[in-house]
């Protein structure tokens, strides 16, 4: 039995649709959901659903009954008081439902610059969940991309009206990158694959070399029409965050991974492309993803 959290995120609606898809995803699937109203007919027709939070123990406990695999993400939540409590609870009853249910292998999204990245917010957040959950023993496998191309997606208004998207970077570094499609292909033929064990981290990080202002470049020519990148500082980062919402914490936390990326550069040229994980370049993506959305 399989447990998909997220079910209905930008990544968790894509990994389940493999593993349904897949020609031994009947060996049994099962979702948390807090709105199983948002999961499309054919998938509630072939998984089993339990209604709920994956931060609330209960909830975990009778969906990880019977489970030996589990996808692991633990979302946003931009109104969170604390970053760092926020991973925590739902870190905590995982760590619990591991130990008590026997749950043998865990993939989790997590993100690049462990050991690397220090004072970085939502990134340093995930980094210590990976170590928590490490810490049961349980056959674990992080998966680490740099920054995901669907973060533009949020910008799709302003480089549509105004031609521009901003990014907390300097425009003449490597930024490396990585498509949702190639984490959920990672993660379905992990949970479909019964056979690995250990505690690794899995890279994705997609071939391109390319600056933030190159992305602006590929950007302009994918969807022909002038598209320029404008850097941001981490305080407006955060004046962003707050306008459209978010907590201080989690404001604070985007503007510290910020400093961080920028400091600390493990998003940078050091970090070595993985095609075999991470196929998808971003031209491909633009032109797949980007510019349906932007031009409609």
């Amino acid at each position: 039995m399989i447990v998909v959290t997220t079910p209905t995120g930008r990544i968790g609606r894509q990994v389940l649709e493999q593993l349904v898809d897949a020609p031994d995803g009947a060996q049994g699937i099962r979702v948390i959901a807090r709105d199983p109203a948002r999961l499309s007919a054919r998938v509630r027709e072939r998984v089993e659903v339990v209604h709920g939070s994956h931060s609330d123990a209960a909830v975990l406990n009778e969906a990880c009954t019977g489970a030996d695999r589990l996808f692991w993400l633990v979302p946003p939540t931009p109104q969170a008081d604390s970053v760092e409590g926020h991973f925590r609870d739902f870190t905590e009853p995982l760590c619990e439902v591991i130990g008590r249910q026997g749950v043998e292998r865990v993939v989790s999204v997590s993100s690049l610059g462990r050991g690397v990245a220090k004072n970085a917010g939502q990134i340093s957040a995930s980094l210590a969940m990976d170590e928590a959950i490490m810490g049961t023993g349980v056959h674990y496998r992080a998966l680490c991309p740099p920054f995901l191309m669907e973060n533009l997606l949020g910008q799709a208004a302003s480089i549509r009206d105004a031609g521009v998207f901003f990014l907390a970077v300097e425009e003449n570094r490597v930024l490396r990158t990585c498509a949702t499609r190639d984490i959920a292909a990672t993660a379905a033929r992990l949970l479909l694959d019964g056979s690995w064990t250990g505690q690794h981290d899995v890279p994705l990080v997609a071939p391109d070399d390319l600056t933030a202002e190159a992305m602006a470049q590929v950007v302009s020519e994918v969807l022909n029409r002038p598209v320029r990148l404008q850097r941001t500082s981490s305080a407006d980062y955060k004046a962003t965050a707050l306008r459209f919402g978010a907590s201080d914490a989690w404001a604070q936390g985007l503007a510290d991974m910020a400093d961080a990326l920028m400091e600390q550069g493990f998003y940078g040229a050091a970090q070595p492309s993985t095609p075999e994980s991470a196929p998808t370049g971003f031209r491909t993506w633009c032109e797949e993803v980007l510019r349906p959305t932007v031009l409609g």
